[in-house]
């Protein structure tokens, strides 16, 4: 084959290629809908994994493999730069407002997407409901603190489906007046849960303690007031955002306190199958009768499911009754796992699959605290 058809030939495949580009691209659009849809990040290293490794054997040359696992490596690169293109007009609901570690989260799990605040937790999570907003950011667990009992009531009483669950680390700050001392300090503001993670250093600096609704309207507060002896634990982010001083950093009690943030959506995501990692949250009730936890619990290890976290929660419209909010490990739509849960539907009153995640990932390093 001489220079000129060789020029030819590759003239020829560029133009497949460039054919083949485009229904790339518009069936990467059509994933792009189904993870804005379904609140899910662009960004899946695990499946890019398994591509790279099945697809590398299509290429028998050993010498161009390597080659060509760098062409998929930057395909994927396009792909999830046109994603993000697609996604930009997202919408992420969360409570509080900018600088509260909700809004940070927002932000790095969705870095696309459009943070739009909202009072309350339940608010945030009406207005993905009411599709005003594509998907809801809401903490529900923090290492230290232990459970967001608001956020998990919404889980069980409400119709969104949690698809992705994600740690940031917490790290809390105290935050006063410019020019203040924290000798000045005699009050401090925050959210419960944040003064919970700093109890200790409260009680060791004789400080008064009173909550708000979240770090950063206690930090806008202290802003307001101008008050030198009025402090807010919150994020760094807080101290930019109103113009405060940081008086001392990571004070909260332990040192490797992680917030739980989980992804709600309308539209439930396909539980991960057979993935490490993989799980699915159940929530459930039990009759009034001796035994029956025992009994659901047993149904549960029965087939071979292991329950990472369960948990009670009162009933809000029964006093003195509760339901159980369950983390199991694996599949739930198997063969194994539907029969599972035909058989806790037949030994309780309510059970339902509220959404599935597989191990938490890590959305970024850094993060302050609800």
């Amino acid at each position: 084959m001489d220079l000129n058809e060789a020029r030819e030939r590759i003239r020829e495949v560029d133009e497949e290629m460039a054919a083949l580009f485009v229904r790339r691209m518009q069936a990467v659009e059509a994933i792009a809908a189904y993870k804005r849809e379904r609140g899910l990040p662009i960004e899946d290293k695990a499946q890019e994994a398994r591509v790279i490794e099945g697809r590398s054997a299509l290429v028998a040359d050993a010498a161009l493999r390597s080659y060509y696992v760098q062409f998929l490596q930057e395909t994927m690169e396009v792909s999830k730069r046109w994603q993000h293109r697609l996604m930009e007009g997202l919408r992420v609901a969360y409570s509080g407002v900018e600088g509260a570690f909700a809004h940070i989260a927002a932000r790095r799990i969705f870095p696309d997407g459009t943070p739009v605040a909202y009072p309350s937790f339940a608010s945030a999570y009406a207005a993905v409901e009411r599709g005003e907003c594509d998907i809801a950011v809401l903490p529900i667990e923090n290492s230290h603190a232990g459970e967001v009992g608001q956020v998990i009531d919404l889980l069980y009483s409400g119709s969104l489906f949690v698809n992705g669950v994600y740690d940031l680390a917490v790290s809390q700050n105290l935050l006063g007046q410019p020019g203040a001392q924290k000798s000045d300090v005699t009050e401090v503001v925050s959210h419960p849960q944040a003064l919970e993670q700093c109890q200790a250093y409260i009680a060791r600096c004789g400080l008064t303690a009173r909550s708000a609704a979240n770090t950063a309207v206690a930090a806008q507060e202290v802003a307001e007031k101008g008050d030198r002896h009025l402090a807010a634990i919150a994020s760094e982010e807080a101290a930019a955002r109103f113009g405060l001083q940081v008086l001392d950093r990571d004070i909260n009690e332990s040192r490797s306190n992680t917030t739980r943030f989980a992804a709600f959506s309308r539209v439930e995501a396909p539980g991960a199958r057979k993935q490490e990692g993989g799980a699915f949250l159940l929530l459930f009730t039990v009759k009034d009768e001796s035994g029956a936890l025992a009994k659901a619990i047993n149904i549960i290890s029965a087939y071979n499911f292991n329950m990472r976290v369960l948990r009670s929660r009162p009933m809000k419209n029964l006093p003195w009754h509760y339901y159980f909010y369950a983390e199991v490990e694996g599949d739930d739509r198997s063969e194994n796992g539907q029969r599972m849960l035909a058989a806790l539907r037949g030994a309780c009153p309510t059970a339902k699959v509220a959404g599935h995640y597989t191990a938490a990932e890590n959305a970024q390093q850094g993060g302050e605290s609800i």
